[in-house]
């Protein structure tokens, strides 16, 4: 008879392990989370939550306290072009807020925490078992590199064009209620309001970015940076597969596109729940149909995105042409704010 620690595993306490936490507990589940580093947990993000993502959140009983934002503007030297959203606003939330309201809940509903990373997973017909605990299922959501899925032999390329991120945190005066993407020959900078006096900017490149790339925003920016900057990358991570086993994988761990239109915890709150709905139904390989759902707005459109504005003469004509076609730029916002 084979004996349990718990029903569901989980590789990561980012908000995607958390997510997932939190929907096998409302179905019952018993979950344990690994995750060596300590609360709160944080990384380069862009900090702004779609309405959509926000909208998740609050179905699991997650509040967190932020800016809120009506939409996104695209900003170079001489255009701007604004879209707001059609379902109500965004909301800018530090990562560090983040992953702590989610902690919070996931504790509130008897979440079991080790402080032991996943490294070797060995499974059977019955059960995985990982970081010295017995389960049922495993669930990796241990980020872009995932540990997890080199273990359960998952294949990972790192897909082209080579794009790095890194945020900072700026102590200003918020001056937009709108998330606004600065572009330049070289890469974006993401411009998000988290609290009053105080904005995240992320910057997306091919090259080791720089903030003088954008010269109004530097100027906006200037003696207000605080706090160190976090980088992450390739961002690009093409996997072969999101199941194996009784192993899935959910967030960046899953595969990932760009951060270039800002979907990151939406997908991976949807993701969380689609995992677990697959693990209750007994049916893992139907996670891997759902998860292909779940993503192929993102998908196709930040590929199409990202290729499209590699060449210079696409980049610098984009926000003009988001200008030119505000009804075009609407709809693509709200088709990836949902």
């Amino acid at each position: 008879m084979t004996t349990y620690d718990t029903d569901v595993l989980i590789a990561g306490g980012g908000p995607a392990g958390l997510a997932t936490a939190l929907h096998a507990r409302r179905q019952g589940l018993s979950v344990i989370i690994a995750e060596p580093r300590q609360d709160p947990v944080d990384k380069a993000c862009g900090e702004g939550l779609m309405p959509g993502g926000l909208a998740e959140l609050l179905s699991l009983g997650v509040d967190p306290a932020g800016m809120p934002f009506r939409g996104i503007a695209y900003v170079s030297d001489h255009y701007r072009a604004e879209a707001c959203f059609r379902d109500g606003p965004g909301r800018g939330v530090r990562r560090t807020t983040l992953h702590a309201a989610l902690a919070a809940q996931a504790k509130q509903q008897d979440t079991q925490w080790i402080r032991t990373p996943v490294k070797d997973v060995r499974q059977d017909a019955h059960g995985v078992t990982a970081a010295g605990v017995r389960a049922k299922w495993l669930v990796a959501a241990d980020g872009l590199h995932s540990a997890t899925r080199r273990a359960v032999g998952i294949g990972t390329a790192v897909g082209a064009p080579r794009r790095y991120g890194v945020r900072r945190h700026y102590r200003v005066p918020v001056w937009s209620d709108l998330v606004e993407v600065h572009w330049s020959r070289w890469g974006e900078a993401y411009v998000t309001p988290v609290e009053p006096d105080l904005v995240g900017v992320a910057i997306l490149s091919r090259r080791r970015p720089d903030l003088g790339w954008f010269p109004r925003l530097a100027h906006q920016l200037r003696s207000g940076r605080c706090g160190p900057a976090r980088g992450c990358g390739p961002l690009r991570q093409v996997v072969s597969r999101r199941v194996a086993g009784r192993v899935l994988l959910v967030g960046d761990a899953a595969g990932y596109e760009d951060a270039l239109t800002g979907e990151g915890i939406s997908l991976a709150i949807r993701q969380a729940a689609a995992a677990v709905t697959a693990i209750i139904d007994g049916a893992p390989s139907s996670y891997e149909k759902a998860w292909r759902r779940i993503t192929r707005d993102y998908r196709l459109l930040t590929r199409g995105l990202v290729l499209a504005t590699a060449p210079r003469a696409t980049r610098c004509a984009i926000v003009p042409a988001c200008a030119l076609l505000p009804g075009v730029f609407g709809c693509a916002v709200n088709r990836l704010a949902h």
